[in-house]
């Protein structure tokens, strides 16, 4: 089966052209046996470009396009991505008070598109999400947000660690979701600018990243239940700092 043309970039020269056009690029698949010049232009571009590149078999990609690719694809992103102290910038700008929404391991892009949609009516401004580990946004994620993905500002990063510290030099907080904490979510003070980490809800919040948090925080349940969805969770943090702002 493969993908449709439209949703795909096949071949050296093209994806070096989208790359110097600055298109919006998901990422991009190598195989692990190409090489020459233009191979190393590829992946200059794409660190230019803060576009992940993925080293894959040349299985991988036969099986993707019919088209002759030699050893490189990349895939095109159903979204804008937008540079995080921009995003700050125009947000502050506007007079708002930031919302920032950061995804740490969130791979299903339901539930991605589930978070945008919540995150938009809730008022929040950006959802940051690092360049791998996260579900790609593609047109299934768009489409899950009933479009929110095109109303929000998706910043991507290289490291949620630096992105943390950016915020934190901006003077966001940082809290993250996480079962165990002591302070309850209707106790957090959502007033000021902040931003809020979701983890994957098999294995949470990476520990670093944690640790280099304001402060932790749980949504308090009436029932012994493992977790909530991250989507569902989500959006009850979301509505408790609408309500906290309105």
């Amino acid at each position: 089966m493969f993908i449709p043309k439209k949703n795909i970039i096949v071949g050296r020269n093209p994806v070096v052209e989208a790359l110097k056009q600055h298109l919006t690029i998901d990422k991009i698949l190598v195989s692990k046996k190409a090489s020459g010049e233009i191979v190393n232009e590829i992946k200059q571009l794409a660190r230019a470009n803060n576009v992940p590149v993925q080293y894959v078999p040349i299985e991988k990609i036969n099986s993707l396009t019919n088209i002759q690719h030699q050893g490189i694809v990349a895939f095109k992103s159903a979204v804008r991505y937008f540079n995080l102290q921009h995003v700050i910038d125009f947000v502050v700008a506007k007079g708002e008070t930031p919302l920032f929404l950061i995804l740490d391991g969130v791979t299903d892009v339901r539930n991605i598109g589930a978070i945008a949609r919540t995150a938009v009516c809730c008022g929040a401004q950006a959802i940051i999400i690092p360049d791998k580990g996260v579900g790609a946004l593609n047109e299934d994620a768009v489409k899950t947000s009933a479009g929110a993905l095109e109303q929000i500002h998706i910043c991507r990063v290289n490291s949620l660690m630096i992105a943390v510290d950016e915020l934190r030099l901006n003077g966001i907080s940082v809290f993250a979701s996480e079962m165990t904490a002591t302070t309850k979510l209707y106790n957090l003070n959502l007033n000021i600018p902040c931003a809020i980490v979701m983890g994957s809800e098999e294995k949470g919040v990476y520990p670093a990243l944690m640790k280099i948090c304001e402060n932790t925080f749980h949504i308090p349940m009436a029932n012994n239940f493992e977790s909530l969805n991250v989507s569902v969770a989500t959006g009850m943090i979301l509505y408790e700092a609408m309500k906290q702002r309105k």
